[in-house]
This record gives C-alpha cells, sequence and structure tokens, in this order.
C-alpha cells in the first residue's frame, strides 16, 4: 500500500507542477500582450501626432499661399485702377 501512496503522491506533485507551470505562462502571456498593446496605443498616439503635425504643415503653407494670393489679387487691381486712370486720363486730352 505504501508505494501505491507514494505514486499517488508523486502524480498529484507532478499535476501541481503541471498548473503551476501553466499558470505562469499564462500569467507571462497576458503581461507579454499588455505590453503589446500599451505599445501599439503609444504608436497609435505618435500616428495620430505625426498626422497633426503634417496638417499643421499643410494649413501653414496653405495660409501662405492665400496670402500670397491675396497679394496677387490686390496688385492685379492695383493695375486695373491704374490702368482705368491712364485711359480716363486719355479720354480727357484733346487729340
Amino acid at each position: 500500500m505504501s508505494t501505491v501512496v507514494i505514486i499517488v503522491i508523486v502524480v498529484a506533485i507532478l499535476v501541481v507542477l503541471a498548473l503551476i507551470v501553466a499558470s505562469s505562462r499564462k500569467a507571462a502571456q497576458k503581461k507579454e500582450l499588455a505590453r503589446t498593446q500599451v505599445q501599439a496605443k503609444h504608436d497609435d498616439a505618435e500616428h495620430h501626432r505625426g498626422r497633426a503635425d503634417e496638417r499643421r504643415s499643410e494649413a501653414d503653407l496653405a495660409e501662405e499661399r492665400a496670402k500670397r494670393a491675396r497679394a496677387e489679387a490686390e496688385l492685379d487691381e492695383q493695375r486695373a485702377a491704374n490702368r482705368e486712370q491712364e485711359l480716363g486720363g486719355e479720354a480727357e486730352r484733346p487729340s
């Protein structure tokens, strides 16, 4: 009977050890998954920051283009007024 008890004890110890190993592996996998998820969130945040920087740059460039276009429009308007003055002055002069 004592050999049967020893075998049962050894089997029980092996089962307990197998359960401990399995639970420690599961815990390690959970930790690794958590690290991966945190890293993915950091990467996602960096991606959004990068996109925001790109959009700010695009907006700054668009503002600069708008200013330039506005200045060119004002210059064209001034040229048109000058031409009209020239034409008005020529119409008043007798030929």
